[in-house]
């Protein structure tokens, strides 16, 4: 059954139902209170002031005391109970986002940059949690209203009926002023989000955009997106000034009636001097639920938009669907193609042996990029089959198929922690006790950890930006090397690395991945001549194959692509 705004908006209340009915609870009491303030006075008047009973003025002052103490209690811990939903409902917002994003079998960051699924998780999820608060607050709106109206009734019964009949098409009215905003505030959601995404893209991509000069480009793309957003942010905006203009207005009128209609009772001596006080204290108290009935309705228009954003993440379909088939044990890491056929792959067929390092060699990046998502399963081919130990992927669940394979790729990201965090960061905790040592060692990351204050110890900035794009490289592939996979694919892992150290890290690779299986997308000279096979894969399909010194020697198409 599809996920809809309406469940999330449902989940996020009642999965945090005691803390949001007993804020509501407390909120409805002081409000209760509050209404009870001009009612007390009132009778202090006629019954004591009036009288000049000293007795009875104390007491009722004492009353009055017991009350305000009672609603600034409930006042105070209202709030912060309904609060406390609010910050649980967000945060299991966040959590399932980010547990579907996470999800194996993907889908949810299809059509959004990653920028987006931020703002999803945080602004988003954010408004949704507030609806707790709202709901105690219009609640307690509600309750103040309702007690007022019952003290208006016992003043006089006219002033009584003008309330509580008065209250229902007022809810109506504030319900529909809140329609254009609750449009206009998803539009604002959904531009804001799109904007933040294309910063964070530029940012990340900047020294590439600078490298090519495309500065320019991507400032008047970035301009584009962000007027966009301004002119969603200015649209919600109006939006917003004429849903709280409208409920000040209505609200005012109604107060204005209510005052128009206990003066006349007055006037007429149908009710005291005491009563008129009530009245008119009455009929200034309820300005403030009407208050926070128009502030509560706005946030529950923003909290549906925001709602309904963030289903449209949870309610995305899989890339992949799931299986229920188990590998062999033990696995042998023997990978094979049958006519495979997805994005740039055109039938493609080719086999792996158990434990061989194998080159896969392509001018064309959309291949290589087809080629992981097969393997990775992050897709699966509309034709042709993928197997591991003869067992077809698409019949394996995705996290099974990526204990088993793992694919290393070229733009893979760093964390901030200490260098050699990152490289245990994926290490099995039955790996070996010198893995790590062994896979820096093959990377040559001891190179780097030895020019390091602290050596492997050393923290690492934000995705690494501390070390050079050779160091990071060399760092992403002792972490893909450390997880000790039966079957590794590694894409382009040292293209921002110098030529000696390719040198050593090819022997290094070949060493450390001894009779595990591995897969090279590259096009290192380096790196193909340690492989034991090299496939030059043209137009999607296997075009020769052979040991690199053949291939260089034989195939002019294979030599222009490696030596460029």
């Amino acid at each position: 059954m599809p996920i809809e705004g309406r469940d999330v908006l449902r989940r996020s209340i009642t999965g945090h139902w005691r803390h949001t009915a007993g804020g509501s609870a407390l909120a409805a009491g002081h409000q209760a209170c509050e209404a009870l303030v001009p009612v007390m006075i009132g009778v202090v008047i006629d019954r004591a002031i009036s009288t000049g009973d000293a007795a009875e003025l104390a007491g009722w002052i004492a009353a009055l005391a017991a009350v305000f103490a009672v609603l600034s209690f409930s006042y105070r811990f209202s709030f912060r109970i309904a609060e406390r939903a609010s910050e649980l409902a967000a945060h299991g917002l966040r959590a399932e986002l980010a547990g579907r994003v996470l999800q194996a079998r993907g889908g949810a960051e299809a059509g959004r940059l990653p920028g987006e699924l931020v703002a999803v998780a945080t602004q988003d999820a954010k408004r949704v949690g507030a609806v707790n608060v709202a709901l105690a607050a219009g609640v307690s709106a509600l309750a103040g209203l309702l007690a007022g109206g019952v003290a208006l009734l016992r003043v006089s019964v006219p002033l009584g009926l003008v309330v509580l009949l008065g209250i229902p098409p007022l809810l109506l009215l504030a319900h529909l002023l809140g329609k254009p905003l609750e449009r206009r505030s998803g539009a604002e959601q959904e531009r804001a989000a799109h904007a933040s995404g294309v910063a964070a893209d530029l940012i990340a991509g900047l020294r590439v955009l600078k490298g090519i000069g495309a500065e320019a480009a991507a400032v008047d793309r970035y301009r584009r997106t962000s007027r966009d957003s301004l002119a969603a942010t200015l649209r919600a905006a109006r939006a917003q000034a004429w849903h709280d203009g409208g409920m000040l207005t209505l609200t005012g009128v109604f107060i204005a009636i209510v005052a128009l209609v206990g003066g006349r009772l007055a006037a007429q001596g149908e009710i005291s001097v005491g009563q008129l006080v009530a009245a008119v204290g009455l009929a200034q108290f309820l300005l403030t639920p009407l208050s926070i009935l128009s502030w509560a309705n706005g946030e529950f228009a923003q909290g549906r938009a925001s709602a309904a954003r963030v289903a449209s993440v949870l309610a995305m379909p899989p890339a992949v669907t799931g299986g229920d088939d188990v590998l062999p044990e033990p696995l042998q890491g023997r990978i094979r193609l049958h006519e495979v056929t997805h994005g740039a792959l055109r039938g493609l067929s080719l086999d792996v042996a158990p434990g061989e390092l194998l080159g896969v060699v392509t001018a064309d990046p959309a291949v290589a990029a087809s080629l992981l998502r097969v393997l990775n399963r992050t897709a699966d081919p509309s034709s042709g089959v993928v197997e591991l130990d003869g067992v077809p992927l698409r019949t394996l669940d995705p996290a099974e198929v990526r204990r088993a394979v793992v694919v290393a790729d070229h733009d893979a990201d760093l964390f901030e922690g200490s260098l050699l965090g990152n490289v245990t960061a994926a290490m099995p905790p039955d790996a070996a006790p010198d893995a790590a040592e062994a896979a820096m060692a093959a990377a040559a990351v001891d190179e780097i950890a030895r020019v390091l204050p602290y050596g492997a110890a050393t923290a690492l900035t934000e995705r690494g930006r501390s070390l050079s794009g050779g160091q990071r490289q060399r760092v992403a592939l002792a972490r893909a090397l450390a997880t000790g996979a039966p079957v590794l694919v590694l894409h382009d892992p040292t293209t921002a690395v110098d030529a000696v150290t390719e040198a050593r890290i090819a022997e290094g690779i070949r060493k450390v991945r001894s009779g595990r299986t591995t897969i090279m997308l590259v096009t290192s000279p380096a790196l193909l001549a340690a492989a034991d096979r090299v496939i030059f894969v043209d137009g999607g399909v296997p075009a020769a194959e052979g040991r690199h010194v053949e291939l260089v020697h034989d195939n002019e198409a294979y030599r222009a692509t490696v030596l460029a």
